[in-house]
C-alpha cells in the first residue's frame, strides 16, 4: 500500500541552526504526546529519496549535506514552509521500487 509523504528539504546546516524550526518540532512532539497522538513527521539527515533519479534536480538545488522534514500531514509542511526561507517542498509516494524506505 502506497502512502503519500510530504517533505521540506534544505541544507542540513540550515535546518539544524534554524531555532524556530527546532522549537516548532519540540512543541509539536510535546503536543502530540499530550494528546496521545502518533508522531507523523520525522527529521531526516541525508534523506535517501534525494538520491533517486526523480529527485536529481531538487538535490542539485539543495546545498549538501541535505536534510528533510518528512510528514504525513501536508498542512504541517505548508505551515513550516511559510516560516522558513530557502526550503523546497513537495511530495512522493512510498514505498516504491525507487524509495523502499521513505524515512531513511
Amino acid at each position: 500500500m502506497m502512502t503519500t509523504y510530504y517533505y521540506l528539504v534544505a541544507s542540513q546546516k540550515f535546518l539544524e541552526e534554524e531555532a524556530i524550526e527546532k522549537e516548532v518540532l519540540k512543541e509539536r512532539i510535546r503536543n502530540y504526546q499530550e494528546k496521545g497522538q502518533e508522531i507523523d513527521f520525522w527529521l531526516i539527515a541525508n534523506p535517501a529519496f534525494l538520491d533517486t533519479p526523480a529527485f536529481a534536480d531538487i538535490k542539485k538545488k539543495t546545498p549538501q549535506p541535505a536534510a528533510a522534514i518528512v510528514s504525513l500531514n501536508q498542512q504541517f509542511i505548508t505551515w513550516l514552509k511559510l516560516r522558513l526561507e530557502y526550503v523546497i517542498t513537495g511530495q512522493f509516494e512510498a514505498p516504491s521500487d525507487s524509495i523502499p524506505d521513505p524515512l531513511k
